[in-house]
């Protein structure tokens, strides 16, 4: 006699057998269609990869910048294409449309969730890897640069042709330009210059029609929208124009350190207090950890003050010495350098690396971690302050940093809703927090401390919405339906925390532009009505 129970397995079977069979056709479809609407059969065949191919897993694991996605577990896609033209683009959403496969648009895989290359329903990855082109035209100011391209690619030709302009943009040399401008991007001229997306002046996209527009013939509602607005929501983004900036031929970094025992609470505490008002050429960032104490076998915290200043030292001294005294900064702490060595400087690389290593796409390090993000409006106390101390004291703490970014400057300057990203005057400085752990250790754990910490950090940080920075993806904060539609009162609870009032006309603008939601994931923008 057949059982409950052997009558529901033998009915899981039937469904998984079907589940699996209709992704095989709809992945042979795919292809078809790939192959017999490309104008170049040839050319399209050289840019595919499917798990049948020897290349497929390591073009997939190339761009995996966080390894919590890189276990047998993560779903894959059925497809990998790494388009060479812009055709390849056209023909690949035309042929996904078609035959309802979901698209991931990956530039250089830093999304902290993953949701460039991995989705639960059946989809293929666009990787940009090879769309890297850039042209830097030294006379306007100006440069066209391909959204696959990373930022230390940009600064890299940008350098090659003058000694005097330069980019506001991040300050990991392995991002890609797609991502970093699709959510914001900041780095550490923000205060002067601004945003990476306060200095695009044009853009060209493929748009959910295969059509390529650029900012005349997409209109300024999708160009205002595509400049912070995310990516994966509005199209494929091929390249984008932006504005260089002038630099001054020699700048100044440094880096401070200061342990618990060095005073480094009173220190954040009075960081909080001039590190937006201070001139506007210099940017002090402070990193937070844990480290090893001079005490054999103690853990203490150490906070790093790592600083870029558009100017000489002799510039510099007096500045901090007038607003920052407590720091003891010091003429030998102080390095002259270019804006293009700066980057190596701050992207972390050992002294005396040359400006060749910003080609590099691999990352210094490769990671499993969690990420979140907040903005701070009023200072932390100290009391405050040591709360954060005590949980680094904890075990998971132990690959945890917190790095927090001045604004204030430019950024106070530009109005929320120029842009998407809407956190802009009233904010003394943004928190990225991480927690890095080993490949294969229970990620939970970790997970739980971090959100400990974001529970406990709520009395400090912005209310009504908590805010946070789109390009720190934290699904934590709500996602959209996998299938089905998702309501504006649904994506709300992460939207208006990411974009604030600047979520409606997001949302107004995707409705009007991919009314059907084909450019989708766990944090798109909806296409319904508010």
């Amino acid at each position: 006699m057949e059982t409950p129970s052997s009558s529901l397995l033998l009915l899981t079977l039937l469904l998984f057998s079907f589940v699996l069979a209709n992704s095989a056709d709809i992945h042979e479809n795919f292809l078809q269609c790939l192959t017999s609407h490309s104008q170049n059969t040839t050319s399209i065949s050289q840019v595919i990869y499917t798990p049948n191919n020897s290349s497929y897993a390591s073009v997939l694991e190339f761009s995996i910048r966080n390894f919590r996605f890189l276990s047998r577990h993560t779903p894959k896609p059925l497809v990998i294409i790494t388009p060479l033209h812009e055709s390849h683009i056209q023909v690949a959403i035309k042929c996904a449309r078609n035959h309802g496969l979901q698209i991931r648009v990956r530039s250089g895989g830093h999304d902290f969730e993953g949701l460039s290359y991995v989705s639960h329903v059946p989809f293929f990855v666009l990787d940009l890897i090879n769309l890297r082109s850039i042209t830097v035209d030294v006379e306007n100011s100006t440069a066209w640069v391909q959204s696959g391209a990373t930022l230390g690619e940009l600064y890299y030709r940008i350098a090659e042709k003058s000694k005097t302009l330069a980019f506001p943009a991040g300050f990991c040399p392995t991002v890609a330009v797609g991502g970093q401008i699709s959510g914001g991007g900041y780095g550490f001229m923000l205060r002067k210059f601004g945003l990476s997306i306060d200095n695009v002046i044009d853009a060209r996209l493929v748009d959910v029609n295969g059509i390529i527009l650029d900012r005349k013939s997409m209109g300024e509602n999708l160009f205002w929208a595509i400049r912070g607005g995310s990516g994966g929501s509005f199209g494929v983004i091929i390249e984008w124009k932006i504005k260089l900036v002038q630099v001054p031929s020699t700048v100044t970094v440094f880096t401070v350190q200061r342990t618990l025992q060095q005073n480094a609470t009173m220190l954040v505490h009075r960081w909080q207090h001039i590190a937006d008002k201070i001139d506007n050429n210099l940017v002090i960032a402070t990193i937070i950890e844990r480290v090893n104490s001079s005490k054999e076998g103690n853990k203490t915290l150490q906070v790093s003050f790592r600083s870029l200043f558009l100017g000489r030292v002799n510039q510099l001294l007096p500045l901090m010495h007038k607003n920052f005294p407590e720091l003891g900064l010091e003429r030998a702490d102080c390095i002259e350098m270019s804006w293009s060595e700066s980057t190596v400087y701050i992207g972390g690389f050992p002294s005396g690396s040359s400006l060749d290593v910003l080609l590099n796409r691999t990352p210094l390090t490769k990671r499993t971690f969690k990420g979140k993000s907040d903005y701070v409006k009023e200072p932390i106390s100290e009391i405050g302050l040591e709360g954060i101390w005590r949980r680094f004291n904890e075990e998971e703490a132990a690959g945890a940093r917190l790095i927090f970014i001045p604004y204030g400057g430019k950024m106070s300057e530009i109005p929320e809703s120029d842009t998407p990203f809407p956190h802009r005057a009233g904010n003394i400085h943004h928190i990225l927090y991480t927690v890095a752990f080993q490949e294969g250790e229970a990620s939970s754990r970790y997970i739980d401390w971090m959100r400990r910490l974001y529970s406990y950090m709520a009395p400090y940080v912005s209310k009504s919405p908590r805010e946070a920075y789109v390009n720190y993806r934290d699904l934590d904060l709500g996602k959209n339906n996998d299938k089905g539609k998702t309501s504006y009162a649904q994506a709300s609870k992460w939207g208006l925390k990411y974009f604030k009032n600047n979520f409606k006309r997001l949302v107004l603008v995707k409705t009007m532009v991919d009314p059907s939601n084909f450019f989708r994931h766990e944090q798109s923008i909806p296409a319904v009505s508010p």
